[in-house]
């Protein structure tokens, strides 16, 4: 056996012999040429790579033959291969093809030196060789292994702090475009009908509970982005399937506590408002003590108008209070007759001197108007605080003083002076 015994922690090698390393170096250049054709024959995605994608793997693989050589001559530790027979490749490497593809890369150039092993080896080394090329071709693989590994790692990382740049991009509300290109980097397919939920993170939110969320959360919307801020935890879903199961599992996944969505954002410049008023829902939601879990940021007006959400009061005003003086027919003095009144259709009645079922009648308008029931306490009270704050609103309407007749105004001249 024409094999070295090493001390541990070394590579053991095959003895050298002058003749086989010889003839090894006098066919480098025939054996890069038949490992090349071996390449176009054999493997059908090589040949529908570009040009220069075939050079760099085609580089690769003469590295790994004139790396072989040198090993044979003079073995060493197995950090040598990614140096030698990678080089500047791997980056290049891992974006071209997979590691599976990297594999059969490797296996095809060893096949074409064992092929090559009776012509290659002196006269009774011919064993020795080949276990030599076997050898070899398990230090490449797992060094393969190894650059696809590193590489993933790096991805990941990357990968981790670009999505954290996208979520605090849609919270702060910036650019457009660098927010589009952000989450295109990312791999997101969807283009609009952004959801953003926000609710209380684990005490121990760490790289595998995200990686876990992230893919539990892929059930419910086509593409995810998770973000924490501080103790808040944030989740950009991006096209939602069956919204209203959907929410519900989701806010599983949330530690205790209040949990909100805000308003689907249909184009992504409406994200960022959608995730403001999601944060501030969170932050009032105790104020309403029967609130579900979740809970939409739209349900929480009357609480994020008390906690001093702007872009609530401007919602209520918006999409109420307008519509209703729009509407006229009476239907802002039913409703406020109503409500003062305890919510009896009755007492509204009589001071409106209508009968009870025009009341009625009006107050389903107002539910058409609005898209809130009057007639259900809760959805009351949103039209309730939209009444106060739409009024709060609008100005006063300011009556000019006149004068008297037969009286001269104060700024009138005497006559006497």
């Amino acid at each position: 056996m024409a094999v070295t015994n090493t001390p541990l922690g070394k590579s053991a090698g095959p003895i050298r012999s002058p003749e086989t390393l010889l003839r090894l170096r006098a066919n480098i250049g025939t054996l890069s040429t038949m490992m090349r054709n071996e390449l176009e024959e054999t493997l059908p995605w090589y040949r529908r790579l570009s040009a220069d994608e075939r050079s760099a793997l085609g580089l690769v693989a003469q590295n790994g033959i004139n790396a072989f050589v040198s090993w044979y001559e003079q073995p060493s530790s197995p950090s040598w291969v990614l140096s030698d027979v990678f080089g500047t490749a791997p980056t290049e490497l891992t974006r071209s093809i997979s590691l599976q593809r990297a594999l059969q890369l490797i296996r095809t150039v060893v096949q074409v030196v064992e092929d090559r092993v009776p012509e290659l080896a002196a006269p009774g080394e011919q064993t020795a060789l080949r276990e030599a090329v076997l050898r070899y071709s398990r230090e490449v693989a797992f060094a393969a292994a190894d650059v696809y590994a590193r590489a993933a790692e790096n991805r990941g990382a990357w990968d981790t702090r670009l999505e954290a740049l996208a979520v605090d991009g849609i919270l702060r509300g910036e650019n457009t475009d660098a927010r589009q290109s952000r989450i295109s980097a990312l791999g997101w397919t969807s283009r609009s009908h952004f959801t953003i939920m926000v609710g209380p993170a684990p005490a121990e939110a760490n790289a595998s509970f995200l990686g876990n969320l992230r893919r539990s959360a892929a059930r419910f919307a086509d593409d995810v982005m998770v973000g924490i801020q501080g103790d808040k935890l944030i989740l950009v879903l991006g096209n939602v399937r069956n919204p209203d199961s959907a929410y519900v599992r989701l806010s599983e996944l949330f530690a205790p506590g209040p949990v909100v969505y805000g308003p689907l954002a249909v184009p992504l410049a409406d994200a960022t408002a959608s995730a403001k008023a999601a944060f501030t829902g969170v932050s009032v939601a105790k104020g309403w003590s029967g609130a579900p879990r979740p809970v939409s940021a739209e349900d929480l007006l009357p609480e994020r108008v008390i906690g001093g959400d702007e872009s609530a009061r401007r919602t209520l005003i918006v999409s109420i209070y307008r519509p209703l003086v729009a509407a006229s027919n009476g239907l802002i003095d039913t409703l406020s007759s109503y409500l003062q009144g305890g919510h009896s259709l009755e007492a509204a009645a009589r001071e409106l001197f209508v009968h009870s079922n025009t009341v009625r009648y009006r107050l389903r308008r107002v539910c058409d108007v609005t898209g809130w029931d009057p007639l259900i306490p809760r959805e009351a009270f949103v039209l309730q605080t939209a009444l106060i704050v739409g009024r709060l609103a609008t100005p006063a309407k300011q009556v000019p003083a006149k004068s008297l007749p037969g009286k001269p105004s104060a700024a009138a001249p005497n006559g006497n002076s």
